[in-house]
């Protein structure tokens, strides 16, 4: 496909092309003259994330890849170029909530050395709202945008959900990825309960309540408070991401878990983060450091979770040390399966990089097995019922219920909630129906909350029980509703 490429802006995003060497620019970002928009040879994306307009300029047009047909559309990924379109190629991933303007104060100095490749994840930044139900899927839409362009091996650096895909990347794609840097990321993001919770209330309550409480996990206090103008240019980037498809990301990180997996990843890794980070903090940078064999830590002092937009001549600086240190040059043929190499050649010590872990014996290979009815059973209850009412239930376990709670496992959950023929959504409306046609209301909470797990909203949640009101009681259902009320009200308020 032929294709133009958006020059560099004269101001980045986030203020003026990224500091060399030294203090972190300790202003508020400068404006600079807004550059024409470059062609486009796909269909427009929607605007981007309105913002300060001393903080941004005009932004090139994005590009998507060469138009598809309808059913193939979602496949690939609203991105960028910025660099020389004969250098190697660097891959950067942006995290939950924000565009690819989160890496503007880095990419005038990397696009020196590399050819910058930026995307946007689906429903962030005007990208086409093609919601991607996991990590997997996203990585997958990015290798098949990247082999439309004919792009075959990269580095790689990635921020939070972006990191994630990284990760992904050099596990399933081994042979593409050259270098990794993974940024405020983690092996496992918190809980699966976390981040569904998080979809429950965007869904009750849109994403006003995650913009709001955005500043206070991106950044440290006191950025917050000396920079007002990025602080607000933050709130208007989730404000302005669709809906589904932050939600849907929540899924994926819900469901994320690489823990077991992390020996498996064999090219130079640089693990980033901020030293105040409370969402990805240094406990989960040294999980990933202690598993990747050839992986080094570098923490980055006052900075939070977004630490390329707090500490940007930092983050830059260990960037630009460690892919060019750290890149592995392409193999003589594709590896059928991701191998782990001896240990590389230390890069150059490079402040703020904290510490290097020593590599682990790497894991011996287990083939895929198939799950066990009751594995497949576990697994499932969790994803609805939630793992704090999963745990309780264990825990309450003794000898005399355990083999019932087998029972259940495998039963209930292994088998009836494991089929494919109907979605969550409506086994969770049967679900309701049932418990009140039958009495037992005793049950009425934990499905409640399934059900706004499941992707039910409270309205939705209403109409079912309506419709129990006519076929099963009005006393049963006024119970019902009772219980339902106490649960949504407590499921679906923001954070404080």
């Amino acid at each position: 496909m032929s294709e133009t490429t958006p020059q560099p802006p004269h101001a980045p995003h986030l203020g003026g092309p990224a500091p060399h060497p030294g203090p972190p620019h300790p202003g508020p970002p400068h404006p600079g003259p807004p550059h024409p928009p470059a062609a486009d040879h796909a269909t427009a994306p929607q605007p981007q994330p309105p913002a300060p307009q001393h903080l941004t300029p005009q932004p090139p047009t994005p590009q998507t890849a060469a138009p598809q047909p309808a059913a193939e559309a979602p496949r690939t990924l609203q991105y960028r170029f910025d660099g020389p379109e004969d250098a190697p190629v660097l891959v950067i991933g942006p995290s939950l909530g924000t565009t690819w303007h989160m890496w503007d104060r880095q990419v005038p100095e990397l696009a020196q050395h590399w050819r910058v490749f930026r995307y946007d994840l689906p429903g962030h930044g005007g990208a086409p709202a093609h919601a991607a139900p996991s990590v997997a899927e996203l990585a997958d839409r990015l290798i098949a945008t990247l082999d439309g362009l004919g792009v075959q091996r990269f580095g790689y650096a990635g921020c939070s959900i972006g990191g994630a895909v990284g990760a992904d990347l050099a596990l399933r794609h081994p042979h593409r990825v050259a270098s990794l840097a993974l940024v405020a990321s983690s092996p496992r993001f918190g809980t699966a309960d976390e981040f569904r919770q998080r979809g429950v209330i965007v869904r009750a309550n849109g994403l006003e309540p995650m913009a709001r409480t955005a500043p206070e996990r991106w950044f440290t206090p006191g950025f917050a408070a000396a920079q007002p103008a990025i602080v607000e240019w933050a709130v208007q980037m989730v404000r302005t991401t669709d809906p589904g498809c932050y939600i849907a990301a929540c899924e994926a990180l819900a469901a994320f878990d690489i823990r077991d997996h992390l020996g498996r990843i064999g090219v130079p890794t640089l693990v980033l983060v901020g030293a105040e980070d409370q969402v990805t903090g240094p406990a989960e940078a040294r999980t990933l450091v202690a598993g990747i064999p050839d992986a080094r830590l570098a923490l980055v002092p006052g900075a939070s979770h977004l630490a390329p937009v707090e500490q940007p001549a930092a983050v830059c600086d260990l960037l630009l040390t460690h892919f060019s240190t750290g890149w592995q040059d392409a193999p003589s043929a594709a590896p059928a399966t991701p191998l782990v190499p001896g240990p590389a050649t230390p890069a150059t010590p490079f402040a703020p990089l904290a510490e290097i872990a020593p590599a682990p014996d790497a894991p011996e290979a287990v083939g895929p097995q198939r799950e066990s009815r009751h594995e497949r059973g576990a697994k499932v209850r969790r994803e609805v019922l939630g793992d704090a009412h999963v745990d309780a239930v264990n825990a309450s376990a003794g000898p005399f219920t355990e083999d019932f709670q087998e029972l259940v496992t495998r039963y209930e959950w292994g088998e009836a909630w494991s089929r494919d023929g109907l979605d969550r959504r409506t086994r969770s409306c049967v679900t309701l129906t049932a418990l009140v046609a039958s009495g037992h209301l005793e049950g009425l909470a934990a499905h409640t909350r399934a059900a706004l797990r499941n992707g039910l909203t409270p309205a939705e949640i209403k109409e079912v029980l309506l419709q129990t009101a006519v076929y099963c009681g009005i006393p049963a259902a006024g119970a019902a509703f009772t219980i339902a009320q106490s649960v949504i009200q407590e499921e679906t308020t923001p954070p404080a």
